[in-house]
């Protein structure tokens, strides 16, 4: 099977990466410290505006919550938007840049698309645009550039991010035939993020959950030949709980930004295991494009 388009996109994340403090200079938009934000996306993008909320308000920057668009509360009261969209053209991100006053920044990988017709700032990351369906590099760039936005040192993130680039992808991995993602605080969003991938490029069975939730249900289908997989953290006692249902535990050292990255490889090898072509999953296309009413 000849190289996909994903799986050289998965590739370029590292170097991208590094390239962010670049990108950060004479970005305009970005919320200030102290102002009480929304962060909305759709799919990809929304799982990447969970993990930027989480970090943000976290550090004590101010309020952050993260929306779907499309479930943005009405009469709730926000200093700025930012908007994620990969093409600029998600019908959602348009119709809610429309409506609001609020002050609004709009990351994207196009630039000039229907969405920057609306948003008062506009971020272009041109470098991280991909030709496959599936996001890799511009959500986990996007999410980079944010991480930096708050004063994080991306240094250590890019060197852990090459090393997921040499580690091996377990077979174990690749034939599980259930894998679940947790997270906590803002790896939420990545576990949200890693099963959306797996369902997307490979058809496989994924659920994701706050890990402290797992033990409230969710492990009872936990059993050999299935995976667990947590980004960040692992709560206490919970490796245990998972031993003893026979399923593989998959956790890391490297920022769980990059061991998202190892994720994606994963991904690809089982899309093409499995006779799919990661580059064109079923019933899906580059951007979501509602038709109007009326």
């Amino acid at each position: 099977m000849p190289e996909s388009s994903t799986i050289r996109e998965v590739l370029s994340q590292p170097d991208l990466w590094a390239g962010v403090p670049d990108l950060l200079t004479g970005a305009e938009g970005l919320p200030s410290a102290g102002e009480r934000v929304a962060v909305l996306g759709c799919g990809t993008s929304w799982f990447m505006a969970q993990a930027y909320a989480a970090l943000r308000e976290g550090s004590g920057q101010g309020e952050t919550d993260a929306f779907t668009a499309s479930e943005l509360p009405t009469g709730r009261r926000y200093d700025r938007i930012v908007t994620i969209s990969r093409s600029g053209t998600t019908s959602e991100i348009v119709q809610l840049l429309q409506a609001t006053t609020t002050p609004s920044v709009l990351l994207t990988a196009v630039a000039g698309g229907p969405a920057a017709q609306h948003a008062d700032h506009e971020i272009v990351l041109a470098e991280a645009d991909e030709t496959s369906v599936v996001q890799t590099r511009f959500a986990t760039t996007t999410l980079a550039l944010l991480r930096a936005s708050l004063g994080e040192d991306l240094t250590g993130v890019v060197a852990d991010a090459r090393a997921a680039l040499e580690a091996p992808v377990e077979d174990a991995w690749v034939q599980a035939d259930q894998l679940t993602f947790l997270g906590t605080a803002w790896t939420v969003g990545l576990a949200h993020e890693a099963a959306l991938k797996l369902r997307e490029s490979s058809q496989s069975w994924t659920e994701s959950y706050v890990a402290m939730e797992y033990r409230h249900g969710p492990i009872s289908i936990a059993q050999p030949g299935r995976v667990v997989w947590v980004f960040g953290p692992v709560p206490a006692g919970l490796a245990e709980d998972v031993a003893a249902t026979g399923a593989t535990l998959v956790t890391s050292e490297l920022d769980p930004l990059a061991h998202l990255v190892l994720l994606h490889r994963t991904a690809v090898t089982r899309a093409e295991v499995r006779g799919l072509d990661p580059d064109t999953p079923r019933h899906l296309s580059r951007a979501v494009h509602l038709p109007t009413e009326g």
